[in-house]
């Protein structure tokens, strides 16, 4: 008789102390750049909001823009992360509306700290290093190709280019609905774009 040893399956080295705070300041400085926008954070805000001393942050970053290209980072991946969990868990031949609609809810236009970044940072983007940009595309790339491969014609170049159209649209709405004071004129400018994008790729 054969016995069959079972390997154990390799430790995952413990994270070190530096590791983790390094990464407790990038989680804070992506909540806080959505919050605050990118010109309205300093280091010392998000070291402080961290529990860390602002003499500490140079230990982990060699420059403020290494920290919001970081920070810029987590929050687009967390962002496609969620719609992207949205369109799995929706009904055969529902994600494409399933996205739009988390997209333009009332949850996802409140929480402008831990919602899309693009809607939340977009119109102070192009002033950003090069550095930041760059995390920004990526990740809006990203989300353009997560929302053309639930396109019915998935595959074809005209998927690609009505999901460009469509991130935009969803974008340009959360914008606008954040901007105006008016809760019930947000609403109504959520429901209108939603309405006209679902008869759009309907």
């Amino acid at each position: 008789m054969i016995t069959i040893m079972q390997k154990k399956a390799p430790k995952r080295p413990a994270v070190s102390r530096k590791e983790a705070t390094h990464e407790r300041i990038v989680e804070v400085a992506s909540r806080v750049i959505r919050r605050s926008g990118y010109d309205g954070t300093g280091v010392a805000d998000i070291m402080k909001e961290a529990g860390l001393t602002h003499g500490g942050f140079y230990a982990h970053f060699d420059s403020r823009d290494a920290l919001l290209a970081e920070a810029g980072d987590r929050a687009g991946a967390d962002a496609v992360a969620k719609v992207a969990r949205v369109a799995a868990g929706a009904p055969e031949g529902q994600a494409l509306q399933a996205m739009m609609r988390a997209y333009l809810s009332a949850d996802h236009i409140a929480a402008m700290e831990t919602g899309c970044p693009v809607s939340a940072l977009g119109s102070e983007m192009p002033r950003q290093a090069p550095e930041v940009r760059r995390a920004a595309t990526v990740h809006i790339k990203e989300m353009i190709d997560l929302f053309a491969r639930q396109s019915p014609d998935w595959g074809q170049p005209q998927a690609h280019e009505r999901a460009m159209a469509l991130v935009c649209a969803l974008i340009g709405a959360a914008t606008v609905a954040r901007a105006v004071d008016d809760p019930k004129l947000s609403e109504a400018l959520c429901a209108a774009m939603l309405k006209h994008l679902t008869t759009a790729v309907a």
